[in-house]
């Protein structure tokens, strides 16, 4: 029966009870008890919401002095991050947050406006109110407590940032009880966020989370104090703490939570579709304003404007420091077994990375600018080598290309491949002499031959990635040449490029990697020349490939004796690195989210061209079916999409997206002569015709078997004026999109989901953003 909102008795008990924590609260509070009073005494669970949310109002107007009404802010914040999810799966009572609540002022004739205010407004302004309340979240300034209690209202947040770093100079003194409160309302943000999780995955990127929207607008005064603690504490965190080898089992370390909590807050407040809005151009200036004092329009999401216009050299190298340290965490090897601690938040870092790079060109390119980008880019190739078998880290193998695309499309990156790779990070690869541009063929390699099947529709983006590194790597060894002709060969077999309507884009995309190498980079490339030179059968069997309709049946007779994607046969793998462990899939019974659909390459990239002088300028499509014949995507289909994991399985979308009036896709003898006249093997075939007699004649003259002899005449030998006229050289560069957006919405809240489990607040909910499935 409805309980009276004045019956104060029977509310306080909820929050007056001193010795919880929010794991009790979750105990104490089953799911099928708050469903029931959701449908049976609506009333009640209504009055419950307001009344936690007015004791909230209320400790942030006092300042939370005594520790009765910290216990009491707690309490009701533990109780609000229990309760939300379950209102907003019923779609119902969705809109009862953003009602206002009858009679709710305290009566003062001035408060009036106050009262119009809807209830999710009043419990976000109350939360980041008390996320800088002293002695309670932030240290209290003042010498004497007696009587000169802060008035909370007063104080200027700006002189409370949590951590050094981004504009804040001073590191407060760490103290783990205010560590733990604000670990407890940044939780409860996190779940006043998760509506999201609510509504089904829409192609309308742009509907803006309206819990969100009223966060990080101007109405919340301490936007910017908050946004640069949130950053700053992330930044700033060493997990590894003092070198004590072990210290993390001795000590408790409260900050960790904050910082995971932290960065899971400051993705979401990010979630942004870029490519809909108006955004900064790459000075981060909007065009137009003439007087630098006057601020940019930017979007009207401020944790978005302020990331987009930090510019400080100082502030990015710590950003970038502290990214890449935290990456790198789990890479760290030290010979005394689990002395260091691992931190587990690599995908909400990996997410963060993305926005800065995505939404601050600046900081992009003060990534590029030193070889400094090496450290994120290896603990990304660690990442995906080591996610490859796990189908349950489709996601994170996402999130890894996609941020190697973003960061391919810049020449800077390319010319930074070629330092010499040194650092020895256990992984379940080849052993090899070489640079970081060697390391990166060889995971690509190592992802595509040995991955799962459900991470084939990332191949065209792995090849994009390494064509557009391709114009500028100086020195390719031995073991990577031999893997890039490998994928030549088993991307080359006749089944494979008369089973799919796309599949011989892959082709396209190698040979233009070859030809970039043969063009721009031949010098240095002896070994890519040799291997080239030993395989020289695929590109006559490409150059012959038959057309007529009995070869083509013929080669698809061939595909059912031999069901494998990619033959490991004929790839040397030779030996893994000592101490790594193999890729493993994932255990049985392991969790994962759905993901939507990532728009085909060429709707995730758009064409440059980059001139004599290394500027870049961007293609029309129109032209491209007028650029040289080594362009891959005059013969691209509309949009494939590849996507990590539908709901139905790939092979009947790729039934579905090649079906033709007949219903069944068929390769014809007009497709095969379609894209086989535009294979650009010009180049190769040239330098074949020159170079193979030379060759054979060393071999005869000095009966040779050794290959040092042969790349020794490789490496002083020379085709100038003997090859075809260099191709312009082409960088596709990676272009924000709607689907894009979506995808990372649906990818962020699926690893939020998973990641938060003690208390597990989403874990049996009617969640719609995505499915949550058992491997």
């Amino acid at each position: 029966q409805p309980v009276e909102a004045t019956d104060n008795a029977f509310w306080d008990q909820f929050w007056a009870d001193t010795a919880t924590s929010v794991q009790d609260v979750f105990a104490l509070v089953p799911a099928a008890e708050i469903r029931a009073v959701r449908e049976e005494s609506p009333s009640n669970l209504a009055t419950l919401c307001y009344k936690a949310v007015e004791k909230l109002v209320q400790g942030a107007e006092s300042g939370c002095h005594t520790e009765k009404e910290r216990q009491i802010v707690l309490n009701c914040c533990r109780l609000l991050t229990r309760i939300l999810p379950y209102i907003f799966e019923d779609p119902d009572w969705r809109g009862f947050f953003w009602s206002t609540v009858p009679g709710a002022g305290r009566g003062g004739g001035d408060e009036d406006d106050e009262n119009a205010r809807p209830l999710a407004e009043s419990l976000l302004l109350a939360v980041t109110d008390l996320l800088f309340c002293p002695d309670f979240t932030v240290q209290s300034h003042r010498r004497s407590t007696v009587d000169t209690a802060e008035d909370i209202h007063s104080i200027d947040s700006c002189e409370y940032i949590w951590e050094a770093g981004v504009g804040f100079a001073h590191s407060p003194q760490p103290n783990y009880i205010h560590d733990l409160n604000r670990t407890e309302l940044l939780k409860l943000l996190l779940t006043c966020f998760s509506e999201a999780m609510y509504l089904p995955p829409s192609s309308d990127s742009s509907n803006t989370n309206p819990w969100v929207q009223f966060f990080c607008s101007t109405e919340n005064r301490h936007a910017l104090p908050l946004f640069t603690s949130l950053l700053n504490v992330v930044c700033a965190y060493d997990p590894v703490g003092y070198g004590i080898p072990y210290n993390h089992l001795l000590f408790s370390d409260y900050r960790e939570p904050l910082v995971e909590e932290a960065a899971q807050v400051l993705i979401v407040t990010l979630d942004y579709d870029s490519s809909t809005s108006s955004s900064p151009t790459v000075d981060g200036t909007t065009t137009g304003t003439a007087m630098d004092d006057v601020d940019p329009p930017g979007p009207d999401n401020l944790f978005v404007n302020y990331l987009s216009r930090i510019h400080r050299e100082e502030d990015f190298q710590f950003i970038l420091k502290g990214v890449a340290r935290l990456l790198s965490n789990p890479l760290v090897q030290t010979y005394l077994p689990n002395s260091a601690k691992k931190i587990q938040f690599h995908q909400e870092l990996l997410v963060l990375f993305w926005k800065l790079c995505d939404f601050n060109k600046k900081f992009l390119f003060f990534v590029l600018k030193s070889s400094d980008v090496l450290d994120i880019l290896v603990p990304i190739l660690y990442f995906l080598n080591d996610a490859r078998a796990d189908q349950s880290r489709v996601g994170l193998m996402h999130i890894g290309v996609f941020i190697l695309l973003l960061l391919s499309g810049e020449r800077n990156f390319g010319v930074r491949l070629n330092k010499p790779y040194s650092v020895r990070v256990p992984m379940d690869i080849p052993v090899f002499t070489g640079t970081h541009a060697d390391l990166l063929i060889i995971v690509f390699h190592k992802i595509i031959t040995s991955g799962h099947q459900r991470l084939q529709p990332l191949f065209d983006c792995l090849l994009t990635i390494v064509v557009n590194v391709s114009p500028y790597l100086k020195s390719l060894s031995m073991v990577a040449a031999n893997k890039l002709l490998h994928l030549l060969e088993a991307f080359s077999t006749t089944w494979f490029l008369f089973s799919a309507v796309q599949n011989h884009h892959l082709v396209f995309f190698l040979l233009e990697v070859f030809n970039n190498i043969i063009q721009y980079q031949f010098d240095g490339n002896s070994n890519l020349v040799y291997a080239v030179i030993r395989k020289r059968n695929v590109f006559h069997q490409l150059a012959n490939l038959p057309t007529d309709s009995q070869s083509i049946q013929k080669g698809l007779q061939r595909k059912k004796k031999t069901p494998e994607p990619i033959s490991r046969t004929n790839s040397q793998d030779g030996v893994s690195m000592e101490g790594s462990r193999p890729a493993a899939p994932a255990e049985p019974g392991t969790l994962k989210t759905s993901l939507v659909a990532t728009p085909g390459i060429d709707k995730l990239t758009e064409k440059s061209q980059v001139s004599e002088d290394g500027t870049m300028r961007s293609l029309e499509p129109e032209a491209s079916q007028l650029s040289p014949e080594g362009n891959p995507s005059a013969a691209l289909s509309d949009g494939e999409p590849w996507s990590g994991e539908t709901s139905h399985s790939r092979r009947d979308r790729r039934r579905l997206s090649s079906a033709s009036s007949s219903g069944q896709w068929t390769p014809t003898p007009d497709w095969v002569m379609s894209w086989k006249s535009k294979l650009p093997l010009q180049t190769i075939m040239r330098l074949l015709q020159v170079l193979v007699p030379q060759v054979e004649k060393i071999c005869i003259d000095k009966g040779l078997t050794d290959e040092s002899e042969i790349l020794k005449f490789l490496q002083h030998g020379t085709l100038v004026g003997l090859l075809p006229v260099p191709h312009p050289i082409l960088i596709r560069k990676y272009q924000a999109n709607s689907g894009t957006a979506m995808w990372f919405r649906t990818y962020m809240w699926g690893v939020i989901y998973l990641r938060n489990v003690d208390p597990p607040i989403w874990y049996d909910t009617d969640v719609k953003l995505f499915e949550i499935q058992r491997v």
